[in-house]
């Protein structure tokens, strides 16, 4: 009896498991800009690799003093597109490579206020990330494209990101696609902390 009271109790634990994960407190971040402040949300739930290793980053002061760099705006649209920011590659704040959850596995969508990571291959994303102005459906992952991996969302603070958005950019700095969207002022994440 006492057997069957036990493999009853593991197994109860098995089938709820998942289920109180689901149902845990979202975990809330506040980068402190010179910007002003913006309030991101992980969705540790559903791309647990990506934004494990941001939160990782983060309670370990990875990114505090780094800067959004880049300022991506869309052609037809100026108020549109991305911001960039994170460790610019740094090797001293660096963690290893992570593998890429794509959007078409997590079921998360480049709309408006998306925090994804920046990548060059996939699976070599490290400490930098993008917070999209907009919908940006392009980066989602689709057949014969693996997108970009969304994982969490910005729930206060647009306003600031717009406004690095809108900042001024090189017009010849930045190789490839950064070309003319590297900022002239770099906005400094002054911290990074877990929102109490």
């Amino acid at each position: 009896m006492i057997r069957f009271r036990s493999a009853l109790a593991l197994l109860l634990l098995l089938i709820t498991a998942p289920v109180a994960a689901r149902g845990a407190a979202p975990v809330r971040v506040t980068l402190q800009t010179s910007a002003g402040p913006i309030l991101v949300e992980l969705a540790m739930d559903r791309a647990p690799i990506t934004a494990g290793n941001f939160l990782r980053y983060v309670d370990e002061k990875r990114f505090d003093g780094t800067v959004f760099y880049r300022a991506a705006r869309t052609r037809n649209a100026a108020t549109q597109g991305f911001i960039q920011g994170g460790i610019r590659h740094s090797l001293r704040r660096s963690r290893p490579p992570i593998a890429h959850e794509p959007t078409s596995r997590t079921g998360l969508k480049h709309v408006d206020g998306a925090l994804s990571m920046a990548r060059g291959e996939p699976g070599s994303a490290m400490g930098d990330f993008f917070i999209t102005v907009g919908a940006a459906p392009a980066m989602d992952a689709r057949p014969g494209n693996p997108g970009y991996a969304v994982f969490g969302r910005v729930v206060a603070g647009m306003g600031v990101v717009r406004r690095i958005l809108a900042g001024k950019t090189y017009a010849d700095r930045g190789s490839g696609a950064m070309k003319g969207q590297m900022l002239i002022q770099p906005v400094t994440i002054v911290t990074a902390r877990r929102a109490r």
